[in-house]
């Protein structure tokens, strides 16, 4: 090119207005001022969560080994800075929940926050509910506090339904990726739900600290990544955003409201929870000067507080803005309903209360006549009929129900809407525009009656006289005359809403409510029919919330009639969901109409309708035996379960559920000789539950025999360390990081860790859950290698005592399982004393000594009748007293060191002296000198207090000395008893001290 062409280029170039180009990700990287400057400027392009979402999607691609093979995301450097890239984009929004929930995915705001929880050191492996927030740095705290606020939110705003995306021919080939994402949501979103109430104790802790809090910044993040936090600064009290407690309270305080009115739905005690959290977030609103940090909408509290007051009875009479509320909604529980009706028409006058109130009580009503409720149809047309005014006067377009009130209405109901056309402007000097709106609802009226007696009615009344003008009187009355001399009413049905044109869309929606709400399936049936005389559109789309599994998706959605296609996908949709919340009486009726409808044209939809009806009698049984029935299932049940097992049908969909359920029923009832000896060898190769539950029935059946199973033991043994193995290659992290939610799942096992998880939390059986409890645990003490600390079990004896490849086992995983595990049977059977003292064990090697005490206190409890009786050696061995010993000398609660230390089969003077030496002792030190039988110990004491001048504990202990009882001269049968005796009272003072 020549210089002159050159020039022209140029020329024209710089002629053009120049758009700037957008910053790349990777320029980030190699600039570390860049990202404050970008983020400061008016309108960044790429905005700020587009760059987190950049950042966390470059760090977390997978990387391809020289074999081809795809590998996890590598720890690297480059990584580690794309994770703190996305951190510091929060930082500067200010982890303000609102923007980043409205602008990221939930895995992405999961991986997000895990992150948040890994820079900020939270302990790995230690559920966030068993942390003491005062103890931890100020940053750590606040993660953990932004994480569980987190957690609760999303699982309210899940709740919210939600319309579907219709993906067009452009999208198809995006379907794969939108569904990915879709189940990584409903993954993160169950094991929230799981976790719902510890984050409720979480954050009901929070609420309690009355200290500042203080969470990251771009600046403390950089000192972080500079490995600038060996001086402190980071861990001190006023690094990063300070937030003030009451700030902080107030926002916890909605948050927590908001999960509680959620829960009220299947909780109603719920409610009350949620009411007294809304009152203090409205108390601290009040209270603060600045809201800087405190993102909530106001009119959705005012409306959370409103609804809580009406749900749980409770009036206060300062809230002068909600008094008409409060009024209306305590008529309707004293079921004063004439009441209701007046204050309804004196509010068409006042016009206090919202329309979209007005109508949800009407909604309320109608429920309830849904329902069954008798001698409600009157005041719902009359309620109907005071909105209609009040529509009319605000110039709104008449309901359908009001108009399908016109299609059959009696004189006393057209003098009823007379009076309340009357009442509503018994006004001094009406305004103008309610004269007209009510005048053009009166001709409404008329032209809508077709009998000619009841226009009369209204034509002669006197605000009909007084509205209308003479001409208009006349015209009105010649137009109902001409049209009853061209329609013979006796000869004309009375029309359906459905006649009405303009209101078509209207009538079709409320028939979709009506399916919604509906579930009996006859009427499912008719709604359905309507609707399909009325548009022809899927039906199944109505509601979000309706889904059935994707294994069985294509075959329902292959179906060639579309009412019949409808029809089966929402009575499977909503035989699901009343499975969900135990409400097995309506999804047998449900589950029946539809075996009964596809047996008519699908054999195969047939077989899977028979397999749902016998997953529902399974959990229906599984549900009754949690409540506390020991009613053994039907012979026909089990017989069933057996030919599901076995079952072998070319192209049927099988849900995998169903199979785990049955395996886990079969474990539950012992029907172990079946597992063991009956099931077919091609099923046991075949089904990964089957044969995991062949495993554990033969070991649980073979544990009382002499060699204690120790094949089948080693088989169960290999498949659960491939479970909680991973893949060498997969570098683990130098600060052990892990979140709840993020699991490393193993392709080696037969089933992945969660899988293997969500089956094991379906057994009951103490025995089954005992193997695997005994199983967890040598497997902990294998990987941990810790001989001083290791966790105790029944059954150790039974696994191998080494593992070949301890590196490819993922100790976190079995440390995370272990817990789960315990935790869980506990919740079936709190008064195991071997699970207990399991229990205890993995609290002690965690240093959480308070809570490992009230445990070995509990195991100690259960099998004594609360101590009454001595408690068994192979309880309290001295392995246990020993960790008693050291839990109560970590707590500086030395006298009950001394006391504990008698208890040992040798009696520990060493350790017993040492501690009563301690001057600093936080427990009753001589109340507890009544409870020692050992007079050795006694003399010692009696010595220490002399040689420190303690003149009152010496007498104390002289008294406790000169006791008969306690004379070396007695017989051994005497002293025995009174070292029973003291034991007896010990435990009993311990326990009420520590429960």
């Amino acid at each position: 090119m020549s210089a002159e062409a050159a020039d022209r280029v140029a020329a024209v170039a710089g002629s053009r207005p120049g758009t700037p180009l957008q910053t790349s990700w990777f320029e980030f990287l190699l600039d570390g001022t860049l990202l404050e400057k970008h983020l400061d400027k008016s309108n960044p392009d790429p905005t700020s969560v587009q760059l987190i979402i950049q950042f966390l999607e470059q760090a977390s691609k997978p990387s391809v080994n020289e074999q081809n093979q795809v590998q996890p995301p590598a720890d690297n450097r480059r990584n580690r800075t794309l994770k703190l890239l996305a951190l510091k984009v929060a930082a500067h929004m200010k982890w303000d929940l609102d923007l980043l929930e409205k602008g990221l995915t939930i895995p992405v705001l999961n991986m997000l926050l895990n992150e948040l929880l890994c820079v900020s050191k939270v302990p790995p492996g230690v559920k966030h509910v068993d942390l003491d927030l005062s103890t931890l740095p100020p940053t750590t705290a606040m993660a953990v506090i932004i994480y569980n606020r987190w957690a609760i939110r999303t699982i309210v705003l899940s709740s919210f339904p939600e319309k579907q995306t219709k993906p067009g021919p452009h999208q198809m080939n995006m379907l794969n990726v939108v569904q990915q994402e879709k189940e990584m949501t409903d993954n993160i979103l169950t094991v929230l739900k799981e976790q719902a109430a510890d984050s409720i104790s979480v954050l009901e802790g929070a609420v309690q600290l009355k200290k500042d809090f203080y969470v990251h910044t771009l600046r403390t993040l950089d000192l972080l990544a500079a490995d600038a936090a060996a001086n402190g600064e980071t861990e001190s009290s006023t690094a990063g955003l300070r937030i003030s407690a009451e700030e902080l309270h107030c926002q916890v305080h909605y948050d927590l409201g908001a999960i509680f009115f959620q829960q009220g739905c299947t909780d109603q005690p719920a409610f009350e929870k949620a009411r007294d959290h809304f009152r203090q977030t409205k108390e601290l609103l009040k209270k603060l000067d600045s809201t800087v940090h405190v993102h909530l909408d106001e009119k959705r509290l005012a409306g959370y507080w409103n609804a809580c007051k009406a749900l749980t009875g409770d009036c206060d009479s300062c809230d002068y803005q909600t008094t008409t509320y409060d009024q209306i909604n305590s008529l309707i529980r004293a079921h004063s309903y004439q009441a209701v009706i007046e204050a309804f028409i004196k509010d068409n006058v006042t016009r206090s209360l919202p329309n979209h109130f007005r109508q949800s009580v009407l909604r309320e009503f109608l429920y309830k006549v849904q329902q069954g409720e008798t001698g409600l149809d009157e005041v719902c047309h009359k309620l109907c009929v005071c909105n209609a005014v009040r529509d009319a006067l605000e110039g709104e377009v008449l309901c359908v129900r009001f108009q399908q009130v016109l299609l059959k209405p009696s004189k006393h109901m057209v003098d009823f809407i007379l009076e309340v056309c009357t009442r509503s402007l018994e006004k001094d000097r009406p305004s103008e525009t309610s004269r007209r709106n009510m005048a053009s609802f009166m001709k409404t009226l008329c032209e809508s009656l077709e009998d000619l007696s009841l226009v009369f009615v209204v034509s002669s009344h006197k605000l009909f006289m007084e509205l209308l003008k003479e001409e208009e009187r006349k015209v009105l009355v010649e137009q109902m005359r001409k049209r009853s001399a061209t329609i013979n009413l006796s000869a004309k049905p009375l029309p359906s809403f459905y006649d009405i044109p303009a209101s078509a869309s209207v009538s079709i929606g409320q028939l979709e409510q009506q399916l919604i709400l509906s579930l009996e399936p006859r009427r499912i049936r008719q709604i359905l029919i309507e609707l399909h005389g009325m548009a022809e559109r899927p039906f199944w789309r109505v509601n979000s919330k309706w889904e059935v599994p994707s294994d069985y998706i294509h075959v329902i959605l292959g179906i060639k009639d579309n009412l019949t296609k409808d029809l089966v996908y929402i009575l499977m949709a909503k035989g699901l969901h009343c499975i969900s919340i135990k409400d097995f009486v309506h999804a047998r009726q449900l589950f029946s109409a539809c075996l009964e409808l596809v047996t008519e044209f699908s054999p195969k939809l047939r077989q899977v309708m028979l397999n749902e009806m016998l997953l529902l009698e399974v959990r229906a049984h599984e549900a009754a035996a949690a409540e506390g029935s020991r009613e053994r299932p039907p012979p026909d049940l089990v017989s069933r379960v057996r030919g599901y097992l076995e079952m072998r049908i070319h192209d049927l969909p099988l849900r995998q559920v169903v199979g785990e359920e049955c395996v886990a029923f079969m474990l539950n009832w012992r029907e172990n000789d079946y597992l063991t000896m009956q099931v077919q060898p091609s099923l046991v190769m075949n089904n990964s539950y089957i044969r995991l539950g062949q495993l554990l029935a033969s070991t649980c059946k073979e544990l009382p025999g002499p060699k204690e199973s120790r094949r089948t033991a080693k088989d169960l043994w290999d498949i659960v360390v491939q479970i909680c193995s991973v893949s060498i290659q997969h570098k683990r992290n130098n600060d052990g990081r892990v979140g709840l939610i993020k699991q490393r799942e193993s392709s080696m096992g037969i089933l992945h860790r969660s899988k293997f998880i969500t089956f094991i939390k379906k057994i009951r059986e103490p025995l089954v859950l005992t193997t695997l409890i005994s199983l967890f645990v040598r497997l902990h003490s294998i990987v941990r290698d810790d001989i001083v600390n290791e966790v105790t079990a029944e059954h150790l004896s039974i696994w191998p005592s080494s593992l070949p490849n301890i590196q490819a086992v993922d100790v976190e995983a079995v440390a995370v399982t272990v817990k789960e595990l315990v935790s869980y049977a506990l919740t079936l059977n709190p008064n195991n004393q071997s699970w207990l003292i399991t229990q205890a064990d993995i609290y002690f090697v965690t240093n959480q000594y308070s809570a490992a005490l009230n445990l070995y206190l509990q195991a100690g409890a259960v099998c004594s009748d609360f101590f009454t009786k001595a408690v068994p050696p192979d309880v309290y061995t001295d392995q246990v007293l020993k960790r008693m010993i050291k839990c109560c000398s970590m707590m500086n609660c030395h006298t009950q060191v001394a006391v504990l230390c008698q208890c040992l089969r040798e009696v520990d003077y060493m350790t017993a002296f040492k501690a009563l030496q301690e001057q600093n002792s936080h427990d009753a030190m001589d109340s507890f000198y009544d409870y020692i039988w050992d007079v050795t110990i006694l003399e010692y004491l009696t010595h220490i207090h002399h040689k420190r001048g303690e003149s009152e504990k010496r007498l104390i202990a002289i008294k406790a000395i000169g006791q008969t009882e306690l004379n070396t001269s007695n017989p051994e049968e005497v002293l025995q008893l009174a070292a029973q005796k003291r034991k007896k009272r010990f435990l009993q003072a311990m326990a009420k001290l520590y429960f």
